[in-house]
């Protein structure tokens, strides 16, 4: 074989072999496994006025799977009449610390009435150890909830659900030289407690979704997801996914202990169902 004809063989072949490592990972690459779910929180403002319509409608833009923060005046058996009828299922919740300290019995059988999987608490609503404290948590307040969470992970367990935690911005602060999100990771017992990781707040802390989920996948079966654009305040601004500057590939790829995620949008530009429209398909789209 000539020179000439040895160099056009091995660029030829070197062109196959780029072309059929490009295909593999494409076929590598696939759509997410989980079910496009929401956060009927999104939509507040048209469940409080039609809720039946809004389910509805949230039906028709793709979603079958819920997430809800309030139940909108109605008892466990009509919410679940409303899921069955639109051929939905609400699988986690959201509670105040607050009210899961002082109500859970309570929501506890409202949440087995409609077949929740997940208590998840919303917020820690400033809690301090001290009742007559203010201000924001301290790092010992934020000790302090840690063995709450375990405390009522523990009783939700035994209901024959999970319970979970859910972060703001306040979880990824620093106080005393160590991370809060790192110190309830540590003093949470990961047999009572999970962690639901609203990937957009820890994005606007400053912090990786991704790193947090490589370390410890078992620890994130939930997840929000939502998009944010810097606005012309400097300050992080929520617009429809795919929109801003939040890469969802890496993050779900790295989330490989997640059984489900929901769409959180909490800010809209067009109308509400248009935009979670838009979302669904986001992530319909979306492959890791």
């Amino acid at each position: 074989m000539s020179f000439t004809s040895r160099r056009t063989f091995l660029k030829t072949t070197g062109a196959v072999a780029a072309a059929a490592c490009v295909g593999v990972g494409r076929m590598e690459a696939k759509p997410l496994k989980q079910p496009v779910g929401l956060q009927i929180y999104s939509v507040r403002a048209l469940m409080a006025k039609d809720f039946d319509g809004t389910l509805s409608r949230i039906r028709g833009a793709g979603y079958k799977v819920l997430e809800a923060a309030g139940y909108y005046d109605h008892i466990a058996a009509d919410f679940r009449k409303a899921l069955d009828k639109n051929g939905m299922r609400c699988v986690s919740t959201h509670h105040t610390l607050k009210v899961l300290q002082t109500e859970l019995d309570k929501w506890i059988e409202y949440g087995h009435a409609i077949g929740l999987e997940y208590m998840v608490c919303s917020s820690s609503g400033g809690s301090h150890r001290d009742p007559a404290a203010k201000g924001e948590p301290t790092l010992d307040d934020w000790r302090w909830i840690a063995g709450e969470f375990n405390r009522i992970g523990e009783k939700v367990k035994a209901a024959g659900m999970t319970f979970g935690v859910h972060n703001h911005t306040p979880e990824l602060a620093t106080l005393d030289g160590v991370t809060v999100y790192d110190e309830l990771l540590k003093l949470t017992d990961p047999m009572l407690v999970v962690f639901e990781m609203d990937a957009g707040w820890v994005y606007a802390s400053g912090h990786n979704p991704a790193d947090y989920l490589s370390k410890t996948p078992e620890r994130f079966p939930l997840m929000h997801v939502k998009d944010m654009v810097r606005g012309a305040d400097g300050k992080e601004k929520i617009t429809v996914l795919g929109k801003g500057s939040i890469d969802y590939q890496p993050i779900m790829r790295a989330a490989t202990g997640l059984k489900y995620y929901f769409v959180e949008q909490e800010q809209f530009d067009m109308e509400p169902i248009e935009e979670i429209h838009v979302d669904a398909e986001f992530m319909r789209k979306l492959s890791v």
